[in-house]
């Protein structure tokens, strides 16, 4: 049975969120990887065992990160292809892209397994969780093609309309990681190796059954082996839409490592601190990055098919929706962020320290709302450029600047810096407002040319 959703037709908002749910839930249940493993270790570990897998997974983060930017133009492009009717190009681009992201998935492993031990050191990890630190990068590297093949199948299913399939293959890796996780932390006492163990075993599960089901399946149009080459033309379109929103993802992170060695500076106990708010925010960030997500792939195929006053009912529903939960998150954080920090840590000085962090920084999930939605809309018309340009001025012209400055205010403390991420993201929202008066205007244009185009080609037949 079919999966796919039409998204050039029906209701804006009921579509955006048939599609984005399922996104959603897949999301989810991908970040209680991480989840998982930090939940574990700090309920049968000590504090530099959790320091080690959030240090650790940050790093894997930005690596996830890299990869997901990569095969957003996967899937981009092939919801382009879709709402085009185009089957060949669609064809094309997946086989061309199972060739090009083997490289690129190989390239990373190798380096990566290289340089684990010089990343841990750069960090500057707490010399308590540097063995802890060494052990999770090293084996989670050695999954990296796994994540890497994962996240290009899924890029597949999401570019012709299916957010369903993903949610399936992700679940059943989250139950083999989570049940791992207790064996081999709680049981085994293998601690941050045991729980990298249990996150490379559950992607490879998961890739692999996704592939199975891929190549069981088949698609609405004629694929082969013939299909599998590398399309150098193809190739270069999946890199320039991707490479910019990978550079972002890497760099953001890259950023967000940044302030870990701003605050790992102040202590093991501040590190564990900042780890356990990043995954926080992590899952809290979850809905409007699926929504996003789903603004992007609706944007992309009603670009295809010309439908430009669709796109931006597409906008402003993913903006409503994704103020829903970040309005909710952000005013539970305000009353009772203990509660969601107790999950993951017990030590009482991490509680009082990260609870801190958290009152500002669950602000800035109010204003992502705005921001992830603009990005995604602009991604989706085949332009990545811009938001990779705002994002990297928000960041590094200001979120990592103001850290430094808000960690000198109170070094014993990380209320200040909570503060940083909110501000940085409404320069952020500032550009993109400004962009999308000029942005309307092309769309103007691009309507006329294509109206014209399709009187063309009737006149032709």
């Amino acid at each position: 049975m079919r999966k796919e959703l039409d998204l050039t037709q029906g209701s804006v908002p009921k579509v955006l969120l048939q599609f984005a749910i399922p996104y959603l839930l897949a999301n989810v249940l991908q970040a209680l990887y991480g989840g998982a493993d930090l939940f574990v270790v700090g309920q049968f570990d000590d504090s530099a065992s959790v320091a080690g897998v959030a240090i650790g997974s940050q790093v894997m983060q930005t690596i996830t990160g890299i990869i997901l930017g990569l095969t957003t133009g996967v899937t981009v492009l092939i919801s382009i292809a879709t709402g085009a009717k185009n089957g060949k190009e669609s064809a094309s681009i997946i086989g061309s892209s199972i060739w090009l992201f083997t490289f690129i998935g190989i390239a990373l492993t190798l380096v990566m397994t290289t340089c684990h031990g010089i990343i841990t050191d750069v960090m500057h990890t707490p010399s308590e969780a540097v063995r802890d630190t060494k052990h999770y990068l090293l084996i989670c590297s050695l999954g990296i093609p796994f994540i890497m093949g994962y996240n290009v199948v899924c890029g597949i299913f999401r570019g012709l309309g299916d957010s369903k399939t993903p949610l399936y293959f992700v679940a059943l890796a989250c139950l083999i990681n989570i049940l791992l996780d207790f064996i081999l932390v709680g049981g085994v006492h293998l601690r941050a190796a045991g729980a990298a163990i249990a996150t490379v075993v559950s992607q490879a599960v998961s890739f692999i059954a996704a592939v199975y089901f891929l190549y069981r399946r088949g698609f609405q149009f004629e694929f082969t082996r013939r299909h599998i080459r590398l399309n150098k033309y193809l190739s270069r379109r999946v890199l320039t839409l991707g490479a910019p929103i990978a550079l972002q993802d890497a760099l953001v992170n890259v950023s967000f490592l940044l302030i870990t060695v701003i605050v790992n500076q102040m202590g093991v106990i501040a590190s564990a601190s900042l780890g356990v708010v990043e995954k926080i925010i992590v899952f809290a960030m979850l809905p409007p990055a699926a929504i996003s997500s789903a603004v992007a792939a609706m944007t992309a195929q009603n670009y295809g098919a010309g439908k430009t006053d669709r796109m931006l009912l597409c906008l402003r529903s993913g903006i409503g929706t994704a103020l829903v939960f970040g309005l909710a998150f952000c005013i539970y954080s305000q009353f009772s962020s203990p509660t969601f920090i107790r999950v993951f840590s017990n030590d009482a000085a991490v509680i009082a320290m990260a609870a801190e962090y958290l009152h500002g920084y669950s602000i800035d999930c109010i204003l992502v709302s705005f921001v992830f939605c603009f990005n995604s809309y602009f991604s989706g018309q085949g332009n990545s450029w811009f938001p990779m340009l705002h994002s990297l001025i928000a960041t590094f012209l200001f979120r990592i600047p103001l850290s430094w400055i808000f960690s000198r205010i109170d070094p014993t403390s990380l209320f200040w810096m909570g503060f940083a991420p909110p501000l940085a993201t409404v320069v952020s929202l500032i550009i993109c407002l400004w962009y999308l008066k000029r942005n309307k205007r092309q769309l103007e244009a691009f309507k006329t040319a294509h109206a014209s185009r399709i009187t063309s080609q009737g006149m032709s037949n």
